[in-house]
């Protein structure tokens, strides 16, 4: 969706959802030089206080905000800004499928990229259960509809 398409206040619901498995953990720990025992060592991970291994969080972030893509922002996104408020209120588990939805909390023109709006996104993700296991609030530059040319006479 271009800005213009944009709007605030509504809860864009993102389907299907992604079910998180082992392999995904464990690729994505070691790929980001990540080896936190308690994504990768189960033995260990069984004393801790959840019990068992937990999905790395930077894997449910960017699943949360990959989920939005599609819907929202395939094609029209500039660049990521930054992050604002990120909260992992419940943990990720293998076997858990995560859903998204997402809403534009404010939008402007950009003041020096014509063409280009910025615009602030609520991403919410939910397990299976329904419980919120991510909030991220995320800020990006996002292009304008292109101008439509004037019918020809």
């Amino acid at each position: 969706m271009y800005f213009d398409e944009l709007e605030t206040d509504i809860v864009y619901v993102h389907r299907p959802g992604r079910t998180v498995g082992e392999a995904d953990n464990t690729l994505f720990s070691t790929l980001t030089m990540n080896a936190q025992a308690l994504h990768l060592d189960e033995a260990w991970s069984t004393t801790q206080p959840f019990g068992t291994r937990l999905v790395n969080s930077m894997f449910t972030l960017s699943t949360l905000v990959g989920l939005s893509v599609s819907q929202l922002t395939q094609g029209t996104t500039v660049a990521n800004l930054g992050f604002g408020e990120i909260r992992f209120p419940a943990p990720v588990l293998h076997g858990d499928t995560l859903n998204a939805e997402t809403v534009v909390l404010a939008k402007r023109r950009s003041r020096s990229r014509p063409g280009e709006g910025v615009v602030t996104f609520e991403h919410t993700a939910r397990n299976q259960r329904g419980e919120i296991v991510a909030v991220a609030v995320r800020t990006a530059l996002i292009l304008l509809a292109p101008a439509t040319p004037a019918p020809a006479r």
